[in-house]
């Protein structure tokens, strides 16, 4: 229950759906258990392969997706809402515009959640990192994150406040991106229920994906805890925010500025350079409004820094704060391309990550849900003892986490590059450059069950305190910052007229918009609308059906995951793995495949090094022919057939996205599939191999590994041959 009398001259209640926002609170600590649970088991199984415990569910590429999702989406997802919704009720002195699409949002996404949960483990996944989820769910996403919107913009209209305090900002340019972002990257034609290929191919859909995939991070893990960094940090602290006008300088330069850093993932790839150089110089420009939003939060604390020491929402909130800058720091350093060329494909990326969504988002969550338990059910916290061991259990964990992946990201750069005198390779066999990584591993390993242990502590502290809570207590009024004095906003130049823009959250949510869309539109559209931007050539032909096959097992067993098929243009690269990538090379690929890290080799010239045989050995277990890998056996792929009838339906679709199949190599897919199946079969059969094997699926996996790099090296073949 809340009071106000600001618009209508008398005292008038009303209360606040805090039940919602428990709910919230409470999916929150359940996913972040899952998420973090599933972070150490794969950590764990790089540094021991056999925890992969050989079944087809449980392998790192099938569970890696699965803990991305749900530590973003999940997790962070529901302590987003969980303090969107406490907070907009109070800066808007109202009630959310409607408890049923309120609650229509929570089971909406936690069906989401579930339908994720089953789908990524059997292996049904789009290939696209942080986009991995087929097309019925990317549409569930769409229609829940529709319903927020509309609440959310709702409560805005009947706000009680004339004007939008910056929390409210960062939430406004959070809902509008995440809706852009998500439905651009998603767009796709299905094969069947849980099957479908992406519009975009090679280049196009790197762009699409990494401006997603970047602007996810920024836009879903940055922009939406920057508002709760703005609302709850001065409510804990009960000071008003630091500055008013640099606020504003953080807000419309970070919203402007961050949409362009996607393409710093794609540096030294297919990607045209002046992208590539565009993604780098915005990323380095990003540093300074990040700075701002970090020199903004730390300074509200300014004459509690005693508290930070003894108060447990207060420390882990300025821990958060300063996590961010360090993230952010980093990002923009790993983006010039010297930089990048040592760190990208590394752990080094790895480590950068978790500092920003444990040092950061973590953090931050664990701030706001010990100021909020004991808010929403009236109590005390039931243990700061018990929340300072989670503090310290989190960040030795956290620390232990970043600097082994800087050590093993620095070994591995280092190594892949290193080149004698004579200009041969140093390490020659990547195994070499694994070996020496694994007991980096094992610290990881440990440091991710201490924040595992921490977030158990806090769950166990924070339902505790649920327990001992007084139920009989009523809502009560309680004191907002709405926004920082009138005074001081007076006393900032150039605040007058952003304040009339507050006073207009239709108008400021188009101006936010407008400015999200510039750098999409700019670094995306030529891609899509000229075809000079992505080069062709006729030596590239179309997958085989089988081979279109054997690429969508790769896919749903997440090789994507641990390989890259992206030659960078560099002396070690050639030297290592061949002639650089290209962009026709990669022009039927829906969707792309060039990764973004390699814990094992690249694959994008793999075709025709190792015979079939050597193949199904290395599937079946990795160790007989490379000793020492860590990569998981693979045995079920020898016992699952393939699916030869869908082909047909595979190349169908493919040419309805603009790949040259033939209506005769349409109408004869099911029996071409079926002939290069056996000729593959046949010969391994000389080596003690059945026939029985030619419907298992293993056999188009082969057939798509010994396609990659065939095309550049028959053409180049030819011509020199030519030339003799």
């Amino acid at each position: 229950m809340s009071t106000d009398s600001t618009n209508t001259g008398h005292l008038e209640e009303f209360s606040y759906n805090d039940r919602i926002t428990k709910w919230f609170v409470g999916a929150t600590m359940l996913w972040g258990c899952v998420a973090l649970l599933l972070g150490v088991i794969i950590a764990f199984q790089l540094a021991y392969w056999k925890f992969n415990l050989g079944l087809e569910w449980t392998t790192f590429g099938r569970l890696r997706p699965l803990h991305t999702n749900a530590a973003i989406f999940a997790f962070i997802g529901n302590a987003i809402f969980a303090g969107i919704y406490y907070s907009t009720e109070r800066l808007c002195k109202t009630r959310m515009f409607s408890d049923t699409l309120g609650w229509l949002h929570f089971w909406g996404w936690q069906l989401i959640i579930v339908a994720a949960a089953i789908s990524l483990p059997l292996g049904l996944t789009t290939g696209k990192e942080y986009a991995e989820l087929e097309w019925p769910i990317d549409i569930s996403i769409a229609v829940i994150w529709v319903i927020f919107a509309i609440n959310f913009f709702g409560t805005l209209v009947k706000r009680r406040e004339k004007h939008i305090y910056v929390a409210l900002w960062f939430y406004i340019a959070t809902i509008l991106t995440v809706a852009v972002l998500h439905i651009v990257n998603s767009i796709s034609l299905p094969v069947s229920l849980m099957k479908s290929y992406p519009i975009y191919a090679g280049v196009q859909d790197a762009l699409v994906q990494w401006w997603y995939g970047h602007n996810a991070v920024a836009f879903f893990l940055t922009t939406p805890f920057l508002g709760l960094m703005y609302y709850f940090i001065p409510k804990a602290a009960k000071r008003p925010v630091y500055s008013y006008r640099l606020s504003i300088i953080h807000f419309w330069s970070l919203v402007f500025i961050y949409i362009w850093a996607g393409p710093h993932h794609l540096l030294y790839s297919s990607v045209p350079d002046w992208v590539q150089t565009v993604g780098m110089t915005f990323s380095i420009i990003l540093w300074m409004p990040s700075w701002g939003g970090m020199i903004n939060g730390l300074l509200t604390l300014r004459g509690v820094w005693d508290k930070v020491r003894t108060e447990p929402v207060l420390k882990f909130m300025a821990t958060a704060v300063t996590f961010y800058g360090m993230a952010t720091f980093e990002g923009p350093l790993l983006s010039i391309k010297s930089v990048n060329y040592l760190g990208h494909f590394t752990d080094w990326i790895v480590g950068h990550v978790h500092a920003g969504t444990i040092g950061w988002n973590y953090m931050m969550t664990a701030g706001m849900l010990y100021f909020l338990v004991p808010k929403l059910w009236k109590t005390h916290l039931f243990s700061k003892k018990l929340a300072n061991l989670q503090f310290w259990t989190a960040t030795i964990g956290l620390v232990l986490y970043m600097m082994s992946m800087w050590a093993a990201g620095i070994t591995q750069g280092l190594m892949w590059r290193a080149v004698d005198a004579s200009g041969r390779l140093v390490y020659p066999n990547f195994i070499e450059t694994v070996v020496k990584i694994v007991p980096m591993y094992w610290v990881r390993a440990f440091g991710g069950v201490l924040v595992l242990l921490g977030f158990f502590i806090m769950v166990y502290n924070l339902v505790k305190t649920i327990q001992f809570a007084n139920k009989n207590n009523k809502d009560q009024a309680e004191d907002v910052y709405a926004a920082p004095p009138l005074s001081a906003a007076k006393e900032e130049h150039g605040a007058s007229a952003h304040r009339k823009l507050e006073g207009l959250p239709m108008l400021f949510s188009v101006l936010t918009l407008l400015a999200v869309l510039v750098g999409g539109i700019v670094e995306i559209a030529p891609s899509l609308l000229s075809d000079k931007f992505v080069e062709k050539a006729p030596h590239i032909k179309p997958y085989t059906g089988l081979e279109l096959a054997g690429r969508d097992i790769y896919i749903k067993e997440g090789c994507y995951v641990c390989h890259s098929q992206q030659v960078r243009p560099t002396p070690s690269e050639k030297l290592r793995y061949g002639d650089p990538s290209t962009a026709a090379e990669s022009v039927y690929d829906h969707p792309f495949q060039w990764g973004s890290r390699r814990i094992g080799p690249d694959l994008a010239r793999v075709g025709g090094k190792y015979n079939d045989m050597w193949h199904f050995r290395h599937m079946i277990n990795p160790r007989d022919v490379t000793p020492k890998s860590i990569m998981p056996n693979y045995g079920w792929l020898t016992k699952n057939k393939t699916n030869f009838k869908v082909i047909q339906k595979k190349l169908k679709v493919m040419k309805a996205l603009g790949v040259p199949y033939t209506d005769e190599q349409i109408a004869n897919a099911f029996n071409d599939a079926q002939m290069q199946a056996e000729k593959i079969t046949k010969g391994l059969t000389e080596h003690g191999v059945p026939m029985k094997m030619q419907s298992k699926e293993i056999i188009p996996l082969i057939a798509y590994l010994q396609r990659l790099g065939m095309d550049s090296a028959n053409a180049k073949k030819a011509i020199e041959e030519g030339q003799e």
